[in-house]
């Protein structure tokens, strides 16, 4: 089983019953993750280096993407010039599942930041 299966699989597994349509965006959703955190990792490193966090954190960031997808009905604004997107509501939950995925692979990343003190 390769990574990203590893991936779409665990985001299944949270995820709970989905429908056709619902599956069919979830391996979307997870092929872009693996394919945007791998991009994001140190060099030298690999998805499989840190498979047990790239995992974990690649599923929960497809699931808070997952999340934001499905919350389109609460959509108050659209603009095309320079790209405006407006919601209504709250997107505590997306944000929470980002949070988390980011404290997990925060340690691989090249792009990684943290407060050292002061």
């Amino acid at each position: 089983m390769t990574v990203g299966e590893q991936v779409y699989a665990q985001a299944l597994l949270l995820a709970g019953e989905l429908d056709e349509k619902q599956e069919a965006l979830l391996t979307l959703l997870c092929r872009g993750t693996v394919s945007s955190l791998t991009a994001r990792l140190r060099d030298g490193l690999t998805p499989e280096d840190c498979k047990a966090d790239f995992i974990a954190a690649a599923s929960l960031y497809a699931l808070a993407a997952m999340s934001g997808s499905t919350d389109m009905d609460r959509l108050e604004q659209i603009t095309a010039g320079d790209i405006t997107l407006k919601r209504s509501g709250s997107d505590a939950a997306a944000n929470c599942l980002r949070y988390q995925a980011e404290l997990m692979i925060s340690p691989y990343l090249k792009d990684r930041f943290a407060f050292k003190g002061v």
